[in-house]
């Protein structure tokens, strides 16, 4: 007898119906729950708003709804995370001062840099495709395609010690 297993014929195997459950479930996802305002004080610590380059913080009302709504594979974590910075802050993180709350972040991405991590990502993805954000760091207010953007022509020797590794792929 072959040690592999075959599927029954009886069984059919098809894609479609995975697929389409996932776009359902992406479409379908509520917004990330930030009932006590924990995440929206961390973010406006991370990113603050200036006046100097005319640029609006992560706690803006479009940048953080932005945020709540595209948290997506990273909901898990993130709540950990805000869990993580609760627990320091003993009493609830919004209602400290925000002296307090800069000491209690500063604790925690020295102490939880994973999960600091990924407070930081959820919320650069969101900031930096915000049209006033783009305009303000000189990139055109567009999609990326179908267009493209130019990209300056490098040092191709700097892949040489790439090349050198050679190919990390099974042939087949």
């Amino acid at each position: 007898m072959s040690p592999i297993r075959s599927r029954p014929a009886s069984t059919s195997f098809s894609i479609e119906p995975a697929m389409t459950q996932t776009m359902t479930d992406q479409a379908e996802t509520p917004p990330f729950d930030d009932n006590d305002g924990t995440l929206l004080a961390i973010v406006g610590h991370m990113i603050p708003a200036s006046a100097r380059h005319g640029v609006p913080g992560a706690d803006d009302p479009a940048i953080y709804a932005d945020i709540l709504r595209s948290v997506g594979r990273d909901r898990q974590a993130l709540a950990e995370a805000l869990a993580a910075v609760e627990t320091r802050a003993g009493a609830g993180f919004a209602a400290l001062s925000r002296a307090e709350q800069a000491a209690v972040l500063q604790e925690f991405r020295a102490d939880e840099p994973a999960l600091a991590s990924v407070i930081e990502a959820v919320t650069a993805r969101c900031y930096y495709r915000d049209d006033r954000v783009m305009a303000s760091i000189g990139i055109e207010v567009r999609p990326p395609f179908p267009e493209g953007y130019a990209v300056e022509e490098g040092d191709l020797s700097l892949l040489d010690p790439v090349r050198a590794r050679g190919p990390i792929w099974r042939a087949p």
